[in-house]
């Protein structure tokens, strides 16, 4: 690794002294104090003398090429990755949990669902059919499947997400729709990519192999081509069979290119493309079985994925950047990003039929997802009343456009019965083709926004900001596909627009030098049919409609609403080197959209919910060898209104009120490091999204499906778990090094997220052990 020298103005009896380009790097970088400086400006202008120099501080961690991280603290951010976010993490009034590259590095986890579900206050869940497109988050409770952006566009569709180009995973907890726009109830998962830059030459190669046929290759390479210009490249190859269940197995190929062009000291340009192709054949993991209230996973299972499943995942993108800095109190950005998703899967689902057989059945779809996206914001920063403010008017301009379908095959796709010994080729399927789309979903928005942060004392600070979004939805749904693939039935054409209003207010007490209190206020608003992949299915965000003897029904719904109120503190200890948060949080969702399973028809606005709760953060250096990054969340989630009397007071589905994680890193000697990391969440219980957990109704007593004494229990549980992985590192010389990365060690058995009906729970990795080369050019 090369890192280029500074360009600082010398006076002129200096400027013909030679200047180096570039310095080699070494194993340990020098810190040293900026205020040895003072004496070269003074030997500039008096005669030679004897000067008090600062010491060199050495420190045993190499330099990390991430901008945002904090020096010497590895698993540290500073800042965020969003510039909008204007102040240190440490002065931020909002509760944002960053993981730092080296930190993602060292959990051993790639795929972005693995990375999120080892963070507090975050669940997953499976999704209507399973939801097999990609991923589905949960934070703290509200549905965030569609709030997921990339360097601060939103990047829709559900598509499988990996870390192999991804500087650090930025998570917003709370209400956030003045940053982000519609949706983010609970709050956005922002993924910050790696970036070309002039200060660096340098060529990473990490080389993985483990149990499970894991091999993984991946190539960081950043190069400066003059002072103005620098390109950087990230390449990805991993394939692995999914631990204990193949041949479920997971492949994966990803390129990210990214140039940086400086015309000038003024005006930056840089442009991306991101390429990612996933293909898997997916397991579903385990099913439910046995009668209320002792029902439980079934395990001894055989693996039921057939030959002809598969999940594919395509993603292109491309993104151009430009900022321009008019002064030093005036910058201007802009930021343009045309998408493309393909996304397709069969898979195999399965369910309780005796201790020796189990019942199969097909869960399958497509989609593709068109997006664009322009982004520009102006930072002004101005001193009224001698107060300094820090202004960001932002406007921005979204069209997001999303086929779904079905494919069509030949053969059984559901058969009852089936002994495990003949459970490969259990289901029948063949020709398995492409089917005509039948959601059509596009939303197109116009935003505009304007945020302050002002110091309004050398101890208080507010932040403010508020956001206008101008939406036109329009979606067309087709149903019963035939075998012939004919023409469908024509269900709806759904048109309608809206505007929603969100803001956020913080303010912040400095109470020390390294501490302060905090005060928020914020809301999010979320549109009716927001989400992309269920069409008219009420009960799973999809739109809903209410009859008005046209085929087309009526949509007079206003937008359901979030609110949160959190009381914070953080503290900046040792140096800066370890940021700890405490958080009292509530968000308050109303106006809920309520349905039942694909049902067209359900009711407005009629829903509400209520998650009060806890959490505390450490991130950075407990001491010079010691790195942590640890959470604990504990919350409380209640129906508190809803169409259906029997859903109040009942808890939120795939919601776990106890969630807690720790990351510690040993640096033993200079060479050889070491750590550890759990995850626990307590129990949970699967149902549909944004409302009550699946329990035992009246009706189903009343039909006696189901014993009075069963009555409101709770029929879809998933156990809580705790799991543990270790790592270890060993530098073998200035260049290389290897890492060791052992996974559930003690070969748990757990559970991520459950379907509703039961009839499969996803299941975690079984134990494995992965070793990595790691050599830097």
């Amino acid at each position: 690794m090369k890192r280029k020298a500074q360009k600082i103005k010398l006076p002129a009896s200096f400027r013909t002294l030679p200047q180096t380009r570039s310095v080699k790097k070494t194993s340990i970088a020098l810190g040293i104090s900026t205020t040895m400086l003072a004496p070269v400006v003074a030997f500039a202008a008096e005669p030679a003398s004897e000067a008090e120099m600062a010491p060199v501080t050495v420190v045993e961690r190499v330099i990390d090429h991430n901008p945002y991280a904090e020096p010497d603290a590895p698993y540290k951010a500073r800042v965020s990755g969003d510039e909008r976010r204007k102040r240190p993490l440490a002065e931020t009034p909002a509760n944002i949990s960053v993981l730092t590259k080296t930190q993602i590095e060292d959990s051993g986890y790639t795929d972005l669902r693995d990375i999120l579900d080892a963070q507090p206050g975050i669940t997953l869940g499976t999704g209507e059919n399973g939801n097999a497109f990609g991923d589905r988050y949960i934070i703290r409770g509200q549905e965030a499947r569609s709030d997921v952006f990339v360097d601060g566009l939103r990047d829709p569709g559900m598509t499988i997400r990996e870390s192999f180009a991804v500087e650090q995973v930025e998570i917003s907890k709370g209400p956030s729709s003045s940053f982000a726009g519609r949706g983010t109830a609970g709050g956005a998962i922002n993924s910050i990519t790696k970036q070309a830059t002039t200060d660096y030459d340098f060529t990473k190669l990490s080389v993985g192999l483990g149990t499970d046929d894991h091999r993984r290759v991946t190539v960081d390479t950043n190069y400066a081509l003059t002072d103005n210009v620098a390109v950087r490249a990230n390449l990805l190859y991993g394939y692995e069979e999914v631990p204990d269940r193949s041949p479920a197995d997971r492949e994966r190929k990803g390129v990210a290119l990214s140039t940086l062009i400086k015309p000038n000291e003024r005006f930056d340009i840089l442009l991306d493309y991101y390429g990612f192709r996933g293909e898997d054949r997916p397991d579903l993991g385990a099913y439910l079985y046995g009668a209320l209230p002792n029902r439980k996973p079934f395990k001894g299972a055989p693996v039921y994925a057939q030959d002809e499943d598969f999940l594919k995942s395509e993603v292109d993108t491309f993104t151009a950047r430009l900022k321009y800095r008019f002064n030093d109190n005036v910058r201007l950005t802009n930021a343009t990003r045309w998408g493309k998703s393909e996304n397709g899967y069969v898979a195999t689902g399965a369910s309780y039929a005796s201790d020796s057989s189990l019942n199969l059945s097909t869960h399958q779809g497509w989609q593709e997802v068109d997006y664009f996206a322009n982004q520009t914001n102006l930072f002004v920063d101005t001193v009224i009343g001698g107060m300094k403010h820090e202004w960001n008017l932002g406007l921005e301009y979204t069209d997001h456009s999303v086929l779904n379908g079905v494919y069509l095959m030949d053969g059984a796709t559901r058969v009852n019965n089936v002994p495990f010994s003949a459970v490969d080729g259990g289901v029948s399927r063949a020709n398995i083709r492409k089917g005509d789309w039948d959601i059509d979903w596009n939303v197109k928005t116009v935003s505009a926004s304007l945020m302050d942060t002002v110091d309004l004392t050398e101890k208080w600070t507010a932040f403010a900001g508020v956001r206008y979004d101008h939406f036109k939805y329009d979606m067309k749904a087709f149903w019963n596909h035939d075998s012939s693939n004919a023409t469908p039935n024509v269900l709806g054409n759904f048109k309608y627009s809206d505007s929603l209003w969100n803001g956020h207010l913080g303010l912040t007490y400095k109470f020390r030098s390294d501490a302060n209190v905090y005060l928020t206020y914020s809301t999010a608003s979320d549109v009716n049919g927001g989400e992309s992949d269920v069409g008219t299915g009420s009960g799973y965000g999809g739109v809903v409609v209410l009859p008005n003897g046209t085929s087309n029904g009526y949509i007079g719904a206003s937008p359901e609403k979030t609110e949160n109120i959190e009381l914070g503190t953080k503290w900046n200890l040792l140096g800066g080197k370890l940021l700890a948060t405490a958080s009292l949080f509530q968000i308050t969702k109303s106006d809920v959209m309520e349905g039942a399973d694909y049902a067209t028809v359900g009711t407005f606005n009629t829903g509400e919910n209520r998650v009060r709760g806890i959490e505390f953060g450490l991130a950075g250096n407990l001491t010079d060898k010691l790195s942590a990054f640890a959470g604990v969340t504990f919350m409380d989630s209640e129906v508190t209104k809803s169409a259906n009397p029997e859903n109040k007071g009942k808890t939120l589905s795939n919601f776990a009120d106890k969630t807690a994680s720790a990351q510690l890193r040993y640096q033993a000697t200079p060479k050889f490091a070491f750590g550890t990391a759990v995850k626990y969440e307590s129990k949970k219980y699967a149902g549909q999204p944004d409302t009550a957990a699946g329990y035992v109704t009246a009706a189903q007593v009343a039909a006696g499906s189901q014993p009075a004494s069963n009555l409101g229990a709770y029929t879809q549980p998933i156990p809580a778990y705790t799991v543990w992985d270790l790592f270890a590192e060993y530098r073998v010389t200035k260049a290389a090094k290897l890492r060791l990365n052992v996974g559930n060690v003690f070969d748990k058995d757990y559970y991520l997220a459950g379907y509703r009906s039961g009839s499969f729970l996803y299941k975690g990795d079984a134990r494995n052990a992965r070793l990595t080369l790691n050599y830097e050019f």
